[in-house]
């Protein structure tokens, strides 16, 4: 059966998560009910990442196997006619071989968090983006987020009900950038613990107000207790915008 990449964009409001629960609509439900009924088949649509309720993608990658070949631009449009109403768009399909495995083929995860700085509540990016009135100093939060990049156990910022079997992480970057009332917490590591950039954000946060300085989250790294961290951020700020693979694992991905 050939195999397929897509890469997703969606709004993460409406849905349980990625994964199909049995207490609401995934993201991976209706793609696989746009399937069904593009080719009369049950299929199962594995994603790179299992967003949580509320997170957003930007650049979520899945695969899938069809029983036959189609054109990707095909599989593409017909995927997005069914998967209409619901905010899920294929930006892109390609036909892969079949040893691609969309989360374990691959080997970096971008994630961005925004946050809106300012007074005054926020219209556009209402579920968007964690609204923060109170006056952040993101050179503050930059510094201290120097402290999380690098390889260590981030036990503090693991959530209670994490399955990985280790809470060791290589974090690659942390960047806090501010344009306007606008920031933008960038994460890329290999993988990410359960509730992990979104409990370093919310620990960011407190640098931010300046109830905590970068001695502060270093200790509290150095605890490797979640009850050492700050609050979790909300899901509806948290972005996945990459995922990233080996260097020349695909072929020409132009529509036949």
């Amino acid at each position: 059966m050939p195999r397929y990449k897509l890469t997703l964009e969606y709004d993460g409001g409406p849905f349980v998560g990625w994964q199909r629960q049995a207490n609401g609509l995934s993201v991976q439900e209706v793609i696989e009910a746009a399937v069904l009924a593009f080719c009369q088949q049950t299929v199962t649509v594995q994603g790179a990442g299992r967003t949580d309720a509320g997170v957003h993608a930007l650049g979520q990658v899945a695969h899938l196997d069809l029983p036959r070949a189609y054109p990707p631009l095909r599989v593409r449009d017909a995927l997005n006619a069914h998967l209409r109403p619901h905010p899920v768009v294929v930006l892109a399909a390609e036909q892969v071989e079949e040893h691609f495995h969309a989360r374990f083929s691959a080997i970096e995860r971008h994630y961005l968090y925004r946050v809106l700085n300012r007074k005054t509540p926020p219209a556009l990016a209402a579920g968007r983006a964690w609204w923060v009135p109170t006056p952040l100093d993101e050179a503050a939060m930059a510094e201290a987020a120097r402290c999380l990049v690098g390889r260590h156990d981030f036990s503090t910022f693991r959530a209670s009900g994490c399955q990985a079997t280790s809470p060791v992480r290589t974090l690659a970057l942390l960047t806090i950038v501010r344009e306007g009332d606008s920031i933008a917490v960038t994460a890329r590591a290999r993988s990410f613990l359960h509730h992990q950039v979104r409990n370093m954000v919310g620990t960011l946060r407190l640098v931010g107000e300046g109830r905590w300085t970068s001695a502060d989250l270093a200790a509290a790294l150095a605890l490797r207790d979640r009850r050492a961290g700050g609050p979790t951020a909300p899901a509806h700020g948290l972005y996945l915008t990459e995922v990233v693979y080996p260097q020349g694992m695909f072929s020409d991905p132009s529509d036949p």
